[in-house]
């Protein structure tokens, strides 16, 4: 199961070895400025938004690699056992959201990430909808260009 850390002025989202062969991709680096809000998700699917880019997605058993949507795009590495830590970023993160499946507790990890993080956004403890652009007619397609990179 992947791990999340704080080194240095960074939030590392490190994952296990067969979270990284399915991601594509090895450690995922943000800085701890521009986390803007921590939630833990009780239900890892609902954790998931928009379409898959590059990854693994098997139903019921691994969701792990990067999704696009119209507000940009989200990395997740979710197995269905337990709660999710979900990161949502600021606009200068590689990523709008981050969500994990941690091993043990998720509520203790999430808070761990509020204490480190200096500028959170503690208003609510809900996680935030996703915007909702507005549908035209080449919307689609430039999703579609989007997901073919």
């Amino acid at each position: 199961m992947a791990r999340i850390l704080v080194r240095d002025d960074d939030l590392v989202v490190r994952l296990s070895w067969r979270e990284r062969a399915a991601a594509h991709r090895g450690t995922v680096r943000v800085p701890l400025t521009t986390v803007r809000r921590v939630t833990v998700e009780p239900d890892w699917w609902r954790a998931l938004r928009g379409v898959a880019l590059h990854g693994v997605w098997i139903p019921g058993v691994l969701s792990a690699g990067t999704r696009g949507h119209a507000g940009g795009q989200d990395f997740v590495a979710l197995r269905p056992a337990g709660p999710v830590v979900c990161v949502e970023l600021r606009p200068t993160a590689p990523f709008d959201f981050l969500a994990v499946s941690v091993p043990g507790d998720a509520q203790a990890a999430a808070e761990g990430l509020r204490r480190s993080a200096p500028d959170i956004d503690a208003s609510t403890a809900w996680r935030q909808p996703l915007p909702v652009a507005e549908e035209t007619e080449t919307s689609w397609r430039a999703l579609d260009m989007y997901r073919k990179r």
